[in-house]
């Protein structure tokens, strides 16, 4: 690691930043979302158009029950969706193409010890941060979930962006519940499916994650650390 770093402060806050981003290059821009969706949220409620000129929006959070997860860190939510349920509620229903990895899908990859060693006496430098920083990782597992592996959570939607083939979606609008008892769950009408007027009615419809190929997601990401 460099002992100094010879870069100046982007004064912008992190929405302006997305903003001017997506405006410098209208239609190019990917936004992979790996926590809380504030920033997004501020983004677009200073700017709207940005829905209509961004590329593609990724974003991992939520839980829509197909494994049998709706959420990690109550019955019913994510933590990124429950840490601000009215930013991921916007952001699920701007117009841009979204794509939802959550925790039902990203539970369904897991690594072991013995696989992220593997990684990490064939890979170079990046391998052996990878070991280091799943450490903390791997002990929550072991000892607040009783699990011998970690699951894949913000890779899964990594990989989605590198490597969509390997997932299953389907499409819908969403909703996300902000306030109550279930506050932050994340809920989809699946497109083509009728029901009485509701608070899904004109929203845009947006893929959710349903299924993944385990081995898939970690062969690329062995693939990818071993510089291969």
């Amino acid at each position: 690691m460099p002992s100094r770093i010879n870069r100046t402060v982007d004064a912008r806050p992190a929405w302006q930043m997305i903003v001017d981003m997506v405006h410098a290059h209208p239609h190019e821009i990917t936004i992979l979302g790996l926590g809380r969706l504030t920033n997004l949220a501020l983004a677009l409620r200073h700017d709207p158009t940005i829905a209509t000129l961004t590329r593609d929006v990724i974003v991992m959070g939520g839980g829509f029950g197909l494994h049998g997860d709706l959420g990690n860190v109550t019955p019913a939510a994510e933590a990124n969706f429950k840490g601000d349920p009215m930013a991921a509620d916007m952001v699920c229903g701007a117009s841009w193409p979204m794509t939802i990895v959550g925790v039902d899908v990203t539970f369904q990859t897991t690594m072991t010890d013995a696989y992220l060693q593997d990684i990490r006496d064939q890979g170079g430098p990046a391998s052996r941060l990878i070991w280091d920083v799943t450490r903390f990782y791997m002990a929550f597992h072991r000892q607040r979930l009783g699990l011998d592996a970690m699951y894949v959570n913000d890779a899964s939607a990594s990989a989605y962006l590198l490597r969509p083939d390997l997932f299953k979606t389907r499409r819908g609008a969403v909703r996300v519940v902000c306030g109550g008892v279930a506050d932050g769950e994340s809920i989809q009408k699946p497109a083509g499916k009728r029901f009485p007027p509701g608070a899904w009615d004109n929203r845009p419809e947006q893929a959710v994650c349903t299924d993944v190929d385990p081995d898939g997601v970690r062969n690329l990401f062995a693939r990818l650390m071993r510089g291969h």
